[in-house]
């Protein structure tokens, strides 16, 4: 690890590739995954909308989980949400939990110190399956850019209505399962409508960003759980 004030900064591997953290010219830092682009810190515009988004689809979202860490965007515009009382968030790669913890990624540390957060190194797949009945309000899934842009082949499973039938449980009465994608996804839809049905009123909805100068149109994908009568 190298504190250079451009180019690379961290890099580490696991069974499942590659992570590379740098810094940019413009100051910026960039995540890339086996030599593909996932982020980086200037336009988190499509992370917070999806917070945003999932979270004015809850009415009581005091146990939240999210699904990929990133660099925290997605976290840190749940934690603007004072309902939220606890947020668990499920990071596979402890090399980045690891450069948010020791401020490698400089707003990491308080981030991750903040009262409210819970973080679990694991595959969010097996936290959700170990997930005790009715333990969340609202599971927020962003762990891709949607089922056609995969960071790993094994995400797919993700998407698919086995594992979205797992999850039925674990969302309490009046939560929400929420998924992003960087594209309209009818097969996820219908895994999820199938999924769901009878239990919760599934729906795609479109929304607008600017990345930098570009107008960008995504999509969550949302199952409202009914609440008890």
């Amino acid at each position: 690890m190298s504190g250079a004030a451009g180019g690379e900064i961290a890099r580490a591997s696991s069974e499942r590739g590659e992570l590379v953290l740098s810094r940019r010219s413009d100051g910026a830092l960039e995540l890339r995954a086996n030599g593909v682009f996932v982020m980086d810190t200037v336009e988190t515009s499509t992370e917070r909308e999806l917070a945003r988004g999932a979270l004015a689809q809850c009415t009581a979202p005091s146990e939240v989980l999210v699904g990929g860490l990133g660099l925290g965007s997605t976290l840190d515009e749940v934690l603007a949400d004072a309902r939220v009382a606890r947020c668990t968030v499920v990071e596979i790669e402890p090399a980045l939990v690891g450069w948010l913890r020791d401020g490698t990624v400089p707003h990491g540390p308080a981030l991750l110190d903040a009262p409210r957060v819970r973080v679990v190194v694991d595959d969010v797949a097996a936290v959700l399956r170990a997930a005790d009945a009715a333990s969340y309000d609202l599971v927020l899934l962003d762990v891709d850019n949607g089922p056609g842009y995969l960071v790993h082949d094994a995400n797919a499973a993700l998407y698919g209505t086995p594992f979205l039938g797992s999850i039925v449980p674990v969302v309490r009465p009046g939560g929400v399962l929420a998924i992003w994608s960087a594209d309209r996804a009818p097969a996820l839809l219908e895994a999820m409508t199938t999924a769901f049905d009878g239990v919760a009123a599934v729906e795609e909805q479109a929304h607008d960003v600017v990345l930098g100068t570009r107008k960008e149109q995504y999509w969550l994908y949302l199952a409202r759980v009914a609440s008890r009568a």
